[in-house]
């Protein structure tokens, strides 16, 4: 590793000054807090996909009955995020926050004890999505007002890398309880991770000070900001591609032999989606923070489509693991630049319903790639459903090459919003 190193994207820092950079970041008055309880308040959002694909599955006996209930709850989803997030500015965080936490538990309760026709499923799982709490836009809203504009970079990357937890440790959770406890067991869990990580993060006294402004134009107004377009495409093809590849994993170690969609299976796809996550976390803080150039969205996605590709080649838990953890080092820098990218171009009193829509891609993406992946293994076992997660990130990575025009140059400048009263940055042709 070199003795001097700059933050740019090629180069290497030292240890000590990468944990420096951390340290300095938990100094700051309710970090530390605000990151370690919205996780928790998160992390149902990656359990739920796969387990209400497994539940919907052994229920009605098919994916494409899974694949109904997930379309709906991602129609939902498609039209609380927006809106939530411009609540807040209304009703406050806190209110807004409470209201959905309870509401979307109750409703995953309901379906994990009572058994139901597949129509009035669905229309729960739509309702769950209509009540998805917002927690993603609130605490992105809230990291500009937490640190000083020259950590904000490195606050983004250290969320990103814990919110791989999230994407890739919530399925292996979900897949352990399901298996040892049954489906049921593990909605309830996400039920309560919901409700005890919502009650933490909505009594942060950070979250009751902060005051939202609200928008002062009308719904969807921030589409007008490229930025925006732009992250919420990506971040949909993207984290669909972990939901399709999640549900293979899944797939291609309960369907071997000699497992029999047992626990050994389990833990062979457990292992696998721990080592990705692992990957991913080391990307993050090694990678994450660096100053963003147009290209380095596009270079972090092309680093996981190399993994992921490479899944095609075999489905030795091995190589699986070795190729997924190379994949990962892309994956939470991905996201760390994604907010890095709206923070610097959209203003504070927008940047709720930004992060409002960007969420709702992401959310919705789960539920859709868990849909593809599920309707791939039923035609072609777990090699579709890598297939399917290859293919989205492909259409990632394309997406991000014909936005490079719209992607600012952060070397050498602070992640910050502009001015309230200045014009739209960077406006559509």
């Amino acid at each position: 590793m070199p003795k001097h190193g700059t933050a740019s994207e090629g180069d290497s820092a030292p240890y000590t000054a990468l944990m420096g950079i951390y340290r300095e970041l938990g100094r700051n008055p309710g970090v530390l807090r605000i990151l370690a309880s919205q996780l928790t308040a998160r992390f149902p959002f990656g359990m739920l996909s796969i387990i209400l694909l497994l539940h919907i599955q052994r229920a009605y006996g098919d994916y494409t009955s899974a694949g109904i209930v997930l379309a709906t709850q991602s129609i939902g989803q498609a039209i609380s995020g927006p809106m939530s997030s411009r609540l807040m500015g209304r009703w406050g965080m806190r209110r807004v926050l409470s209201l959905t936490s309870v509401l979307c538990a109750g409703l995953l309760v309901a379906i994990a004890l009572v058994r139901l026709p597949l129509p009035i499923v669905a229309g729960l799982a739509l309702l769950i999505g209509l009540s998805t709490p917002p927690v993603t836009p609130a605490v992105r809203t809230l990291y500009p007002r937490l640190v000083p504009n020259r950590q904000l970079s490195a606050l983004f990357s250290l969320d990103a890398s814990a919110q791989e937890i999230i994407w890739v440790l919530g399925p292996v959770v979900a897949v352990f309880v399901s298996s040892q406890f049954g489906t049921a067991a593990g909605l309830c869990v996400a039920a309560a991770f919901m409700l005890g990580g919502g009650a933490w993060f909505i009594m942060s006294r950070t979250v009751g000070e902060v005051k939202l402004p609200p928008s002062k134009r009308g719904l969807g107004a921030v589409l007008r900001y490229p930025t925006v377009i732009i992250s919420t495409v990506i971040g949909f093809f993207f984290v669909a591609s972990f939901a399709a590849i999640e549900a293979g994993i899944v797939a291609a170690f309960s369907g071997s032999a000699g497992h029999g969609g047992g626990g050994q299976g389990s833990i062979e796809s457990g292992i696998v989606l721990a080592i990705f996550a692992g990957g991913s976390l080391v990307g993050g803080l090694l990678i994450g923070h660096r100053e963003m150039r147009p290209w380095s969205l596009l270079l972090r996605i092309g680093i996981v489509l190399a993994g992921t590709s490479a899944c095609l080649v075999s489905l030795n838990i091995w190589w699986l693991s070795a190729v997924l953890f190379i994949g990962g080092l892309g994956t939470a820098p991905v996201f760390a630049a994604i907010s890095n990218l709206v923070s610097s171009t959209v203003k504070f009193s927008e940047t709720a319903e930004a992060y409002g829509w960007i969420g709702t891609g992401q959310l919705v993406g789960v539920a859709t790639g868990s849909a593809l992946g599920g309707v791939a293994i039923d035609a072609a076992g777990a090699s579709g459903a890598i297939l399917v997660s290859t293919g989205l990130l492909i259409v990632a990575a394309l997406c991000a090459a014909v936005s490079l025009r719209w992607i600012p140059d952060l070397k050498g400048r602070t992640v910050e919003p502009p001015p309230e009263t200045g014009t739209l940055s960077l406006p559509l042709p």
